[in-house]
């Protein structure tokens, strides 16, 4: 007898249990505070917990213009690069510039011992002197020999040789001027310019070093900055696209960081090159950027994202509001009486961000994108907003809702 009142007994508990064992898994924290309530009042009719609406967030579409863009790969290149390399041999009396410094084209990088050279100088600017009197004195020998030859008082020999004489000293002078022009370039290249402006690199020799002309080290290397370019390819299936934009006018390019998280600067596209490698199957194109920040650097990898077209009046949604089916993809599409309908749609183009919705989809409907794991279609649903809020709440009321939820009397008075 005692057996079989304790089996009535446990059978007894296991049929309670499996009645209200959803009321009471939501009243021990599996659900809401409204389902908490709910089961608290005794229950939906039916007494399920599956009738509860679905909470979701959705947010609507919206008609935007939306910019098409690629991306590549690519690298960072100076516009110029200089070895700046003594031109005559000498000592180093002086370097007139920090390693790592901003220099502009003219600026004097360093000295050559010039003695040697100003005294070629001067010594070519002597002999022209020279030259120059004799010259004059011919000049007047010439001139008297002429008029005695003119009256018979004189050979016309000798003023024919009183006129070589003449071109002979020319000649003389203008050999000399060429020399000191000579003289004072090669003197002038013991002042060591910068060619270019740009900012100098590591010091390749120091004060004091006899330097040789065309050493292969050279004084300092200087790049130049800004501007900056960045050579990238591209897939040749974007050849077409990119052309067209560049029928059209400048292409907009921006530099992006290496994770691609942030835009490192903006430029223009130059130039797409004029064969593809067979290799790769890929397309090289060359942009440049103003780097006025000095952010971008020369062999620093990058990616480099141009846009290439623009589609007007796009109706988009978020990335995760798509997802695929096996009809392909598919949203789900809020109704008024907050249940939600799976609709079809076709996709434009999509990325992780931002879905372009080429038809299915209108402006101003709402598409859930979080929350999928129990819908279905027809089903109720409790939509918020991306920050928490319900949908079409105040924007003034929402933080008076969230003072009331944590009690610290920001609420209505009782």
């Amino acid at each position: 007898m005692k057996r079989f009142l304790l089996t009535l007994l446990a059978a007894a508990l296991g049929v309670a249990a499996w009645l209200y064992w959803p009321q009471l898994t939501t009243l021990i924290g599996g659900g809401t505070g409204e389902q908490q309530q709910e089961v608290r009042r005794g229950g939906r009719r039916g007494g399920g917990f599956g009738d509860q609406p679905t909470p979701v967030i959705a947010v609507a579409a919206k008609q935007e213009d939306v910019p098409v863009t690629l991306e590549g790969v690519g690298t960072f290149q100076a516009l110029n690069t200089v070895t700046v390399r003594p031109q005559v041999e000498g000592i180093l009396i002086s370097v007139n510039f920090r390693e790592g410094q901003d220099v502009a084209a003219g600026d004097t990088l360093a000295r050559i011992d010039p003695a040697t050279y100003q005294a070629q100088y001067d010594q070519a600017v002597a002999q022209k002197a020279q030259f120059e009197a004799q010259l004059a004195n011919a000049r007047r020998d010439f001139d008297r020999y002429e008029r005695l030859a003119k009256n018979d008082y004189g050979s016309q020999q000798q003023a024919e040789t009183a006129r070589a004489t003449v071109a002979q000293l020319e000649a003389q002078v203008r050999y000399y001027a060429a020399t000191i022009d000579q003289a004072k370039a090669t003197l002038d290249r013991t002042v060591v310019r910068a060619p270019i402006a740009g900012r100098t690199g590591v010091r390749g020799v120091d004060q004091g070093n006899y330097v040789t002309a065309g050493e292969t080290t050279g004084i300092v290397t200087i790049t130049q900055l800004k501007p900056i370019s960045a050579s990238f390819t591209l897939p040749q299936q974007n050849i077409a696209a990119v052309t067209r934009a560049l029928a059209r006018g400048p292409v907009p390019v921006v530099a992006l960081a290496g994770d691609g998280s942030a835009a490192l600067d903006q430029g223009t596209l130059d130039v797409i090159d004029n064969q593809v490698d067979q290799a790769t199957g890929t397309v090289r194109l060359k942009a440049t950027f103003p780097n006025a920040e000095l952010a971008l650097w020369p062999g620093q990898f990058t990616t480099v994202r141009l846009t290439v077209d623009t589609l007007k009046d796009a109706v988009t949604t978020p990335g995760a509001a798509v997802q695929q089916g096996p009809d392909g993809p598919f949203v789900f599409v809020v109704q008024e009486d907050q249940t939600v309908a799976q609709r079809p749609v076709t996709i434009a183009r999509q990325t992780a961000e931002i879905a372009v919705i080429g038809d299915g989809l209108k402006a101003g409907e709402t598409v859930v994108t979080t929350g999928f794991t129990r819908l279905r279609d027809g089903a109720k649903v409790a939509v918020a907003a991306p920050d928490g809020a319900p949908i079409g709440a105040a924007p003034d009321e929402r933080p008076r809702r969230r003072a009331d939820q944590r009690g610290d009397g920001a609420g209505a008075p009782q």
